[in-house]
């Protein structure tokens, strides 16, 4: 759709909202940079919030004590607020008679986790730790004064837990009729990683799914751009904490963007590159360290070979399954398997197979691998390895390989023309 003036997006992850200091640096970026034009703000939990949550879930769902840990959550998050909102005793100002209060999202968190049941993990898990966002967005605008959006009416998904699938017509109907009156008032602060059902229920589009949520605004809404603010200067090559001598890529098309998050790099969901690229709408990638650095522009563009870019995946599980009675692995044992994997959720990040064998590379999950165990074991088997750790290499040379690999127990490895991956055990 078309604006009178031009839509941008701001996407703010857990590290751009971790603290009151932290906060006050985004109001900083929004007053300098965000107010020329119509401007929606999307946030993230603030800082580790997610990670707390879900082992508050894990322990509400399985019976243990969690209210210890949820009262240190609570009170960070009334701290930020009076540290934020002096006047306001913690309690998050800007509220209208409809819209939920911090404290009033603190109690149905608390009613929440205090009622849960002990059927479909998957789906009580989305309904308590969406509550991450709802906190953080609650602060956040607050603190800038702005307009609080719930999301989820608006951002319509299937029942897929933890994964919702967008309802792509729906999501945008919803959204081309309530945003634009929104957005005419000023900036319009909502919730990443979060959508509903036609039912009512919450989900949640996949872990660091904020970059997503901001790019299905952007299609249905016809933004100019999205931006998203990070701690690193761009887009790197590699992640400056685990890895020296990063290089920043001053531009980079969509379609080796979409291959390295694809892969695992960590500055974007690997869903979110798709809807920008059907509307042609640039993604910015910039530091809130330093906001008038250049960062990195994300579009249709050609350019030559890039610098190898390195990407590691932690938690890695190595399966493997083999045929009891010495049979080759056919067609009909790969639809089994791969739809085994597919009814358990566990994700395939390599593969490989040989005569009497198929391999495949899952982030670790206990709970998925015993399902998985359970439903093949009698007709194969089973092998695996965890606490593994899977590195690619994208445009690889002979030096980059030497690097990597040197001192590595392998334990299988894969590569194509411009991509080489392996296996490695977890360096102690």
């Amino acid at each position: 759709m078309q604006h009178s003036q031009p839509l941008r997006i701001y996407k703010f992850g857990g590290a751009s909202v971790k603290d009151a200091a932290a906060i006050n640096n985004l109001g900083g970026i929004v007053r300098q940079h965000g107010t020329n034009g119509l401007l929606l703000i999307v946030v993230s939990a603030m800082g580790k919030t997610t990670n707390a949550l879900e082992e508050i879930f894990q322990l509400a769902y399985t019976g243990q004590e969690y209210t210890a840990l949820l009262a240190q959550l609570t009170e960070f998050h009334r701290s930020v607020a009076r540290e934020l909102l002096p006047h306001h005793d913690g309690k998050a100002a800007n509220t209208t008679d409809d819209e939920p209060s911090l404290e009033q999202l603190l109690e149905q968190l608390g009613d929440r986790l205090a009622t849960l049941t002990t059927d479909e993990f998957d789906k009580q898990y989305d309904q308590v730790v969406s509550f991450g966002e709802l906190l953080a967005t609650r602060i956040v605008a607050s603190a800038l004064g702005a307009q609080w959006l719930d999301c989820r009416p608006l951002l319509r998904t299937d029942h897929t837990w933890r994964e919702g699938r967008v309802d792509w017509p729906t999501t945008e109907r919803n959204l081309t009729a309530a945003m634009p009156p929104l957005l005419t008032y000023g900036p319009v602060v909502t919730q990443g990683f979060l959508g509903g059902t036609a039912s009512g229920y919450t989900t949640t589009l996949g872990r660091e799914g904020s970059d997503y949520t901001a790019a299905i605004f952007a299609y249905c809404l016809g933004a100019e751009s999205v931006t998203i603010w990070k701690d690193v200067a761009g887009l790197l090559n590699a992640d400056p904490k685990i890895f020296e001598d990063t290089v920043r890529y001053p531009e980079i098309s969509y379609q080796e963007t979409i291959e390295m998050a694809y892969y695992g790099a960590s500055v974007i969901h690997p869903k979110t590159i798709k809807p920008l690229a059907v509307r042609q709408i640039p993604l910015y990638v910039k530091s809130f360290v330093d906001a008038t650095a250049e960062g990195t522009k994300i579009h249709d563009c050609r350019h030559g070979l890039l610098v190898p870019a390195f990407i590691r995946k932690v938690n890695q599980c190595l399966i493997s399954f083999e045929s009891k009675d010495l049979t080759f692995i056919s067609e009909e044992n790969l639809e089994v398997i791969f739809g085994a994997l597919a009814q358990v959720r566990l994700k395939i990040n390599l593969m490989q197979n040989s005569a009497i064998s198929f391999s495949v590379c899952t982030d670790f999950s206990s709970y998925r691998l015993d399902k998985l165990l359970t439903a093949l074991r009698e007709q194969f088997t089973i092998h695996y390895n965890t606490d593994l750790e899977l590195y690619t290499i994208k445009n690889y040379d002979a030096a980059s390989l030497q690097r990597l690999t040197t001192g590595r127990d392998l334990l299988l490895e894969q590569r194509t023309r411009q991509t080489f991956q392996f296996i490695c055990r977890r360096a102690s």
